[in-house]
């Protein structure tokens, strides 16, 4: 049964990240607002969403290990995963400045997040990394606001209404919620029957299945010749799960972080970050991730889910 959850979870999620995708372009077309914004703020968040109820429902029940877990596996994930593998279908360019800016601003938020962890979570911590995540937000939307090259209108047609755009935006991100949390549950029964921790199925299985919506929702942004999009929602939801997600053990079940984390998981984040970073800076016009960039992402991605299965058994 949890073989068969877990299929038509991930039918569900595909048709649904297509409307999430087509609703969020649509309605950034005819508000005049670029793709861009809408993937690093709505889309970002929207597709954060199932890390977001995963850390709560985590951390209300004291499992503080699988709420961290998911935060930082999910942004691992979107990387690893899911540039990596969009980058196999068709190779990622930074078109804006925008994007620009805000890598080094998700590293920055990486390490502050790394450096609270040293001495444990607590409810101060919470409260700062939300603070922060406001902070983010103003800083983003006049960001955009001043960036008349991510203000430009998308030079195709709309096909449909506002009305009808914002109906299959919101079809879309309710089928990516749903989908996400019938995922997560068959995902979380398989992996407790193989008999590893709590921490390691939020690292791995749980922030797999949470990251689905966000590689659906790129590999359908890149088919539509929107990279804006795709690489602005990884950021954004980076950027959601290190300031909100994480937030939620801290605030609701503060306690020391496991070591593993620190000398582990984290630095495998800033370094996923960092080559992030350097991709997105490494041309002089603008950085592109190509095809064999994205093999390496998705093969390193792929040995760490592996390292640290084996070191759970």
């Amino acid at each position: 049964m949890d073989y068969i959850v877990l299929l038509l979870g991930l039918l569900l999620l595909v048709f649904s990240a297509d409307y999430f995708v087509e609703g969020a372009s649509a309605v950034a077309k005819n508000l005049g607002v670029s793709s861009l914004l809408i993937g690093l703020t709505i889309v970002g968040l929207g597709t954060s969403a199932p890390e977001i109820l995963v850390a709560l429902m985590a951390s209300l029940q004291g499992n503080a290990g699988l709420a961290i877990g998911n935060a930082l596996g999910s942004n691992m994930a979107n990387i690893g995963l899911i540039l990596g593998g969009t980058a196999l279908v068709a190779p990622l360019a930074f078109h804006t400045q925008l994007l620009k800016r805000e890598l080094p601003v998700l590293l920055l938020i990486t390490f502050f997040c790394y450096y609270l962890a040293w001495d444990g979570l607590s409810v101060a911590d919470g409260l700062l990394m939300l603070a922060v995540l406001l902070l983010f937000l103003f800083w983003l939307i006049q960001s955009a606001l001043h960036d008349k090259q991510s203000l430009e209108q998308e030079k195709s047609e709309q096909s449909y209404s506002t009305m009808r755009a914002t109906i299959y935006l919101l079809v879309g991100l309710i089928g990516l919620l749903v989908s996400s949390k019938l995922l997560v549950w068959a995902a979380v029964n398989i992996a407790q029957a193989l008999g590893v921790s709590d921490l390691v199925i939020g690292l791995t299985v749980v922030a797999l299945g949470t990251s689905l919506p966000e590689l659906a929702a790129a590999i359908s942004s890149v088919l539509k010749g929107q990279d804006d999009l795709a690489v602005g929602n990884v950021i954004g939801s980076n950027v959601y799960n290190l300031l909100a997600v994480y937030a939620m053990p801290a605030l609701i079940a503060p306690g020391v972080v496991e070591e593993s984390v620190l000398q582990r998981d984290f630095p495998i984040l800033i370094g996923f970050t960092c080559v992030l970073f350097l991709f997105g800076w490494s041309r002089k016009s603008q950085g592109v991730i190509n095809r064999w960039e994205g093999v390496g992402l998705l093969l390193v991605y792929l040995y760490y889910q592996w390292f640290v299965y084996q070191s759970s058994v």
